[in-house]
């Protein structure tokens, strides 16, 4: 089974994009400086509004998510890891992460790369508020 979201926020001043563990995508339209591991804000769709056939894709096992992160003429692509205890309640939040964590906030797991590891020309994109950012999340389960 494979499903495909895409997801539109917005550029902030503050995006700091140097966490080394995760990145988050939010429904929040306001950043202050300590939330570095946020890298785009003001999206259409939080954890708890992806598609009922999305969510099933990446709960189960060995369920394989890439995210494109684009802006501008920038893009970035993660590859990463759903999981069965994945639980998407969270109303305004999507996390990747590194590790293996998974709250109501986590889309995915094992990521290959966190904030600090995203492209510094992306990221610069990414702190004009006024520059649209598109999300596209693509799982794909083996079952």
């Amino acid at each position: 089974m494979k499903s495909t979201e895409t997801i539109t926020s917005r550029g902030h001043e503050n995006i700091q994009s140097t966490n080394k563990t995760t990145f988050e995508i939010t429904k929040e339209t306001h950043l202050t400086r300590r939330g570095d591991c946020i890298v785009s804000v003001d999206a259409n769709k939080g954890s708890v509004d992806l598609s009922s056939r999305f969510k099933k894709a990446a709960k189960t096992e060995h369920a394989r998510m890439t995210i494109k992160i684009e802006a501008e003429s920038e893009a970035e692509v993660i590859n990463a890891w759903g999981s069965p205890q994945l639980s998407f309640t969270h109303p305004t939040d999507l996390v990747v992460r590194k590790s293996d964590y998974i709250c109501g906030r986590t889309l995915a797991i094992r990521a290959d790369k966190a904030a600090k590891d995203l492209s510094r020309k992306l990221v610069e994109e990414l702190r004009n508020p006024s520059q649209r950012v598109r999300i596209t999340l693509t799982v794909e389960s083996t079952t």
